[in-house]
C-alpha cells in the first residue's frame, strides 16, 4: 500500500468518509435501526457478528468505492477481520480504493466539568503496531463536550492532542474527534471555546506534524475554516451527530472547507430485509447526496 497515495487522497480528493465504527455501546441501536431487534441475539459475540455482517454488506456493495467514499473508519474487530478472504484494511484499499482508519478509543469517562474524557487505552502501542502492519492509514479518537466549560474543554483538547502524538509516532494519521453534543444547551458557546483551544494546540505542533479534525456541524458556518487552512491539518470533517441526513447535508453545505464523515446519516435508511439490489440503490442514493453536500457548497 502506498502511504503517499493515501495521503494525497485524504488531502485533496473530493468525497466523504464513511464512519462504520459503532462499538459495543452503540451497536444495539444501530442494529435495531437496521431491522434487527435485540431479541434476535443473545450474547455480545452474536451482536458483534451481526454488526460485522452489516459492515461487510456495506463495504462490498457496488456503490461503496473510492470514487466518492475516500475513506472509512473501522471498529477494531472489523480491522482484525477479513473480507472475501483478505484482511479488511487491504481489501478496502486494493479492491475498493477506500483509505482505512480505525477507531482506537475505548469509550469515555463519566461527565466531569462539562465534558467526557477518553478512558485509558490498554495496550495502545500494540494496537497501533497491529494497525500499521495491517495497512491502516490512520486512527480516530472520540470524546464529548456538553457544557461551555473552558477548563473542561481545554483538558479534553489536551488529551486529544497527547494521544494524537502517540499515534503519529507509529506512522499513522490521527483524526481527533472532540464532539460537541447536538443537544448541548450551550452548543454555540462550546464550539467557539473548542475552536480556540484546538487552534492554540495546532500552532504549537512541530512543523512536520499532520492531523485531521472531526467535529460536530457548527452553529456558525465556516467556524473551523481557519483551522482547515492550517498546513498541519489534512482535512476538517463533520460528524452527523444525530441530525437527519437532510439536516446534516444542509448544514454541511454551509461549511465550505469541510467534508462529511457520517454514520447514521449515511446508513440510516438501510435495512436488513432489503435484497442486494435495493440495498445498494439506497446506499448509492445516500452516498450521492452526502457527496454532493461535501463538494457543492452554497
Amino acid at each position: 500500500m502506498s502511504k503517499a497515495e493515501m495521503m494525497a487522497q485524504m488531502a485533496g480528493k473530493a468525497g466523504l468518509i464513511a464512519a462504520l465504527d459503532q462499538s459495543g455501546g452503540s451497536s444495539p441501536k444501530a442494529l435495531a435501526h437496521y431491522g434487527i431487534p435485540e431479541t434476535a441475539y443473545h450474547s455480545e459475540d452474536e451482536m458483534f457478528a451481526l454488526m460485522a455482517e452489516m459492515r461487510v454488506r456495506i463495504m462490498t456493495a457496488p456503490s461503496f468505492t473510492g470514487e466518492r467514499v475516500i475513506a472509512t473508519i473501522l471498529f477494531v474487530l472489523t480491522m482484525d477481520s477479513k473480507v472475501k478472504g483478505e484482511p479488511t484494511p487491504s481489501y478496502l484499499w486494493r479492491e475498493r480504493g477506500v483509505v482505512p482508519f480505525v477507531k482506537i478509543d475505548k469509550g469515555m469517562e463519566d461527565e466531569a466539568d462539562g465534558v467526557q474524557l477518553m478512558k485509558p487505552i490498554p495496550d495502545l502501542d500494540a494496537l497501533l503496531e497491529r494497525a500499521a502492519t495491517l495497512g491502516v492509514f490512520g486512527t480516530k479518537e472520540r470524546s464529548v463536550i456538553r457544557l461551555a466549560s473552558e477548563s473542561g474543554i481545554r483538558a479534553l483538547v489536551r488529551q486529544q492532542f497527547d494521544l494524537a502524538a502517540k499515534v503519529r509516532a507509529h506512522g499513522l494519521l490521527p483524526i481527533l474527534e472532540p464532539e460537541v453534543l447536538v443537544k448541548s444547551p450551550q452548543k454555540k458557546e462550546c464550539e467557539q471555546i473548542l475552536h480556540d483551544c484546538v487552534l492554540e494546540e495546532i500552532r504549537a505542533l512541530p512543523a512536520e506534524a499532520r492531523m485531521m479534525l472531526k467535529v460536530t456541524l457548527p452553529e456558525v458556518p465556516d467556524l473551523y475554516d481557519d483551522i482547515a487552512r492550517d498546513p498541519h491539518v489534512v482535512r476538517v470533517v463533520a460528524l452527523s451527530g444525530g441530525y437527519t441526513e437532510d439536516e446534516a447535508c444542509a448544514k454541511l453545505k454551509r461549511n465550505h472547507r469541510m467534508i462529511a464523515s457520517f454514520s447514521r446519516a449515511l446508513v440510516g435508511d438501510l435495512r436488513h430485509q432489503m435484497d442486494e439490489a435495493e440495498f445498494d440503490s439506497v446506499l448509492a442514493d445516500a452516498i450521492a447526496k452526502i457527496y454532493d453536500a461535501s463538494v457543492n457548497k452554497v
